[in-house]
């Protein structure tokens, strides 16, 4: 059956029918390898991404929950990983920010597209300590400094003709004082009680390996049907 002219579709399900997905090539896995703990694998699989070129491997979602329940979603920047978690920064006052001081749990998901590949994790988040913070503040690029110094994050803009000057004068300090620190800038870590390693494959046969924490420390891992 032919795919039919974008154009023309009236729905987005004739709009995305025969969209291909999961084109190869493909990375490959065999869940056998796998070591005991998940960090190590997915420190091998990024840096598999980083060498085959894959768009933006830092790039990850971070599901929130809000006072009310509503889960709350956004793309931010994986900024350090290691055996004790997954860390990213935000504005303390920012909207994800106040969700995770009143419910410090989170959910974070990459997805590799170039090789077919998720992660997904979730758990407890930790904030860092003020200096731990203000040092992760400084390693960054004076534009992102800037655009921190900003503040405001998820506030009402009135006027979209107020933003190149706010963002131009804090640009101008971030840059004549590397050592300014934004005291609202917060690090936050997910310990995940639970990752999962996703490889899709054409014709749907993904394999996925699920790591759950055990209550010693250790990790118990299984194969989940796609």
């Amino acid at each position: 059956m032919a795919t039919p002219d974008p154009r023309s579709t009236t729905t987005v399900r004739e709009l995305l029918f025969g969209v291909p997905m999961l084109a190869p090539p493909l990375g490959v896995f065999d869940p056998a390898t796998a070591p005991d703990a998940p960090f190590p694998l997915f420190l091998d699989w990024l840096r598999q991404a980083v060498a085959e070129r894959v768009s933006e491997p830092h790039a990850m979602t971070l599901a929130t929950v809000d006072r009310d329940g509503c889960p709350d979603l956004r793309v931010v920047a994986l900024r350090d990983a290691g055996p004790d978690g997954w860390s990213f920064a935000t504005g303390a006052g920012s909207a994800k920010g106040r969700q995770l001081a009143a419910r410090p749990l989170a959910a974070l998901g990459f997805h590799w597209r170039e090789q077919g590949r998720q992660i997904r994790l979730r758990g407890p988040v930790v904030r860092a300590d003020p200096e731990t913070a203000a040092a992760d503040f400084r390693s960054r690029l004076p534009g992102s400094r800037a655009a921190s110094l900003v503040g405001r994050q998820s506030e009402p803009l009135a006027d979209s003709a107020l933003l190149a000057p706010a963002f131009a004068e804090a640009l101008d300090r971030a840059t004549a004082d590397p050592s300014l620190v934004d005291p609202e800038h917060a690090l936050f870590t997910v310990r995940p009680t639970a990752v999962e390693f996703w490889q899709g494959a054409p014709g749907r046969g993904h394999t996925r390996l699920r790591y759950t924490a055990d209550a010693d420390g250790g990790w118990t891992r299984g194969l989940l049907w796609p």
